[in-house]
């Protein structure tokens, strides 16, 4: 990471909340201060040495409209996420500067796009807007290049990317209209990553006041061979070539790293050209920017209201085309950006240790020698793990054997004249915001679990691929353990594909689950060391695997000792648990001998799970009614007493009947009914103090006989939530149901376990709370573990 020279530690802040920090370190954070705040997870990436990659935010505040502004900033966060890293997003909120905005503050800070008050913060302006928030000016302000520059480095961080540099003016040479960007990489270590100058600004001079500052500039080849041009931000040639070409992002990890271990106090900046396919034609450009700036002089356009007025007249000349490009260079940038800084993180791990880390002066008669390459062990049938097995298995409450996938959400956006319409047209493109994040059930259930407060591991597949690189990678940036995740060489990444109305509403989703399928055999289960060491609680089995995978996964569970719970997934897959056995040493067995105990189907896969048992014969079997005589259901008036428990519209459409009939094979069947509530159905054994509780009896459905050894009664309830989410307040539908089920395996997991009706009035505190997440899985979750 980027480093100068050790002089003695100075004061950051003094007073009351005075902070020692030393500006011979990368790490130059004060969480005293309170002029800046610094999210724990950027923090935490820091210290750990992870890749962190800043992101600017006048982008958002002066450049898109809202609610574009808003969609295009989870966009980028998740673009750094899905290629391994942690985004920083920099700006000013209430007079504070905060480096990793969360999304609630993301949000309000995009929501003040075109405000009066909402300012462009450059390096002279932190000092104005912070001191005005201490004396009760509260202001917004999206940081600039220069501004986001200073912040990163405070941070620690050390890889920014960005959309264009800023640079010297036309005419710069008599008006001094040079932007503050150059002289911030003059004397600020961070590495910055963009597509160049914008056009209409003056390339050639910019890049001699660079070479004046010090500051190391270079574009990367993209394929190409040989000298390379400067790009010119919508154009990939600028007729003006790069001082240096950078092959690969490995080759700029390694220049940032050999910079910052010399000491060296100024930035770097890589040109990453914009795409071919979004690339404007140079001679286009040209003749669109002599008329664009022609225009600004004839207006008296200068200074700060300069660039805007040129961006504005390009964006009308070149009927809208600029706007794709902008999207398209922005993304490619911190795709680039971040790939850099994972090649970063490895070289500063691998080289940790070294005396020359410290100080420059350790430099002196010693030459930095690069460790010896590690060969990835050889890739077997059965899989490798993506963490060294030779490590310790990390003990886990939980196991969640489950899908780990890339995830595309897509909300149709209607068009200008459309605004009412809801769904999205058929056979036709349709306009939409689309973000990337990681996903799968599995994983989504993980997550819950681990931000309720609970040990857990993930154990999932992915495959030999890029996809499978850099979901692993997000996945153990979030905390998780990749100790359960095998490769499997031969099979591709999970994908899923989400298209929702405007609403937020799933209209369709496509999914790529096949490398669930891929084991099959018992010589292919990978995951028996897994519980037999962490001595899990309960194990969380998705639908996504094969059948056959499923039922080695029960085998293997029950041996173990842990409680099973069933996660039906989708209609469709839903079926697998009751789809027929070949192997007669297994059985799905009835309570007492039951191997699942609790399933969290919506109704449709309810309804499917119990069509698949009625065909396979589950409900002909003799031990499945012997425990059904022994529930004690009356025949008589029984339609109207689950309609006095439920409602007359599920008992019309078979919920709760279809419920009772599984409950002999999974026990608790949480019904999860969408705005409704959830349907807890449960058997209870004999001596449960609900079934001598005066305020529990109008949820007792039946009683067995008092002699009966292993069931008491059951029990039904309906529990609608406490609490509705707007539709407007709702962002995404997905993962939902997966937090739901997160959390109620939780607080199930811990010493002392709440009573279930408590514990899924809970989780549907945190269903509510995804339900308002850009994130698949709210992060928020981590404020029930109290409740807990």
């Amino acid at each position: 990471m980027f480093r100068v020279p050790c002089p003695r530690p100075q004061l950051l802040f003094s007073g009351a909340s005075q902070c020692l920090v030393s500006r011979g370190s990368y790490s130059i954070r004060n969480p005293q201060n309170p002029f800046l705040r610094i999210s724990d997870e950027v923090q935490e990436a820091v210290q750990s040495k992870k890749p962190v990659v800043a992101l600017e935010s006048t982008i958002y505040t002066h450049g898109f409209p809202h609610p574009q502004n808003t969609a295009l900033a989870s966009h980028l966060e998740s673009v750094v996420r899905l290629n391994g890293g942690i985004p920083a997003t920099i700006g000013i909120l209430d007079g504070v500067a905060r480096v990793g905005l969360d999304a609630k503050e993301l949000a309000e800070l995009t929501a003040s796009a075109g405000k009066p008050d909402t300012k462009k913060i450059s390096r002279r302006d932190i000092g104005y807007v912070c001191g005005l928030g201490l004396a009760g000016r509260n202001i917004n302000g999206g940081t600039t290049i220069a501004g986001t520059m200073v912040l990163a480095h405070l941070a620690g961080i050390n890889v920014f990317a960005t959309g264009g540099l800023g640079g010297v003016h036309r005419g710069g040479e008599s008006s001094m209209d040079i932007s503050a960007d150059l002289t911030e990489l003059g004397r600020t270590p961070m590495a910055v990553i963009s597509s160049g100058c914008k056009s209409f600004l003056d390339i050639p001079r910019t890049l001699e006041y660079l070479e004046t500052q010090g500051v190391g500039v270079g574009t990367f080849a993209d394929g190409r061979e040989g000298k390379v041009d400067f790009p010119a931000f919508w154009t990939r040639d600028s007729g003006v070539p790069s001082p240096t070409v950078i092959r690969d992002e490995h080759e700029a990890a390694a220049i940032i790293f050999a910079q910052s271990s010399l000491g060296l106090s100024s930035g770097l900046h890589f040109a990453n050209p914009i795409s071919s396919e979004h690339s404007i034609a140079k001679t286009k450009m040209d003749g669109i920017i002599a008329e664009a700036v022609l225009d600004a002089e004839k207006s008296g356009s200068s200074g700060s209201d300069n660039t805007p007025f040129i961006l504005s007249k390009i964006r009308e000349l070149t009927g809208g085309q600029t706007i794709d490009a902008n999207r398209a260079l922005i993304e490619s940038n911190v795709s680039r950006g971040t790939k850099v800084a994972c090649e970063l993180a490895k070289l500063e791990n691998n080289f940790r240790g070294a005396t020359y880390r410290n100080c420059p002066s350790a430099f002196v008669g010693s030459v930095p020698v690069a460790p010896k390459t590690i060969e990835a062990p050889p890739v077997s049938e059965r899989g490798t793990l993506l963490e060294d097995p030779d490590l310790s298995m990390p003990s886990a409450d939980v196991i969640i054997a489950g899908s780990l996938a890339s995830d595309l959400s897509c909300d149709y956006y209607p068009s200008e004249g459309r605004r009412t319409q809801v769904m999205p047209e058929p056979h036709t493109s349709n306009p939409a915001t689309i973000s990337q994040g990681l996903g799968g059930v599995g994983r989504n259930i993980a997550t819950a679990v681990h931000y309720a407060g609970v040990s857990v591991q993930l154990c999932s597949l992915v495959g030999d691929d890029q996809a499978g690189s850099t979901v692993a990678s997000a996945l153990a940036a979030t905390g998780l353990s990749t100790t359960g995740v095998h490769v499997n060489p031969s099979a591709r990444t999970a994908k899923y594909v989400a298209v929702n109305d405007a609403h937020k509403d799933l209209v369709l989703a496509m999914a790529d689950m096949s490398i669930m399928d891929e084991c099959k055999s018992e010589a292919d289960f990978l995951w028996k060391s897994n519980l037999d060491t962490t001595k899990a609680k309960w194990v969380v089995l998705d639908a996504n695997w094969h059948p056959s995978t499923l039922r080695r996964w029960i085998m293997h569970a029950r041996a173990a000792n842990a409680r099973i719970a069933f996660e039906p997934v989708s209609v469709g897959k839903s079926r697998r648990i009751f789809s027929s056995y070949p192997d007669p040493s297994f059985d799905l067995g009835v309570l007492p001998n039951h191997a699942v105990s609790l399933a969290s189907p919506n109704s449709l896969e309810l309804a499917s799970m119990h069509e698949a048992a009625q065909g396979a014969g589950f409900f002909e079997r003799e031990d499945w009614w012997e425990v059904v005589d022994a529930m004690g259901l009356s025949s008589s008036g029984s339609r109207d007493k689950l309609a006095s428990m439920t409602s007359r519209t599920l008992v019309d459409r078979g919920v709760p009947q279809q419920c009772i009939q599984l409950l002999p094979f999974i026990p608790t069947i949480l019904t999860k009914l969408g705005e409704q509530g959830v349907l807890m159905t449960q058997m209870l054994k004999p001596g449960d103090e609900r079934l001598r509780s005066a305020t529990h009896s109008r949820y007792i459905l039946s009683r067995a006989d008092q002699a009966h050894p292993t069931l008491g009664g059951v029990y039904m309830r309906l529990l609608p939530p406490s609490e509705k989410v707007p539709a407007e307040e709702i962002i995404s539908v997905n993962g939902a149901g997966d937090t739901f089920l997160g959390v109620v395996i939780a607080g199930l997991a811990r010493d002392k376990p709440q009573a279930l009706i408590d514990l899924i009035q809970i989780a549907q505190q945190g269903s509510r709370m995804t339900l308002k997440s850009e994130e698949a899985v709210s992060p928020e979750i981590k404020r029930l573990r109290a409740l807990l």
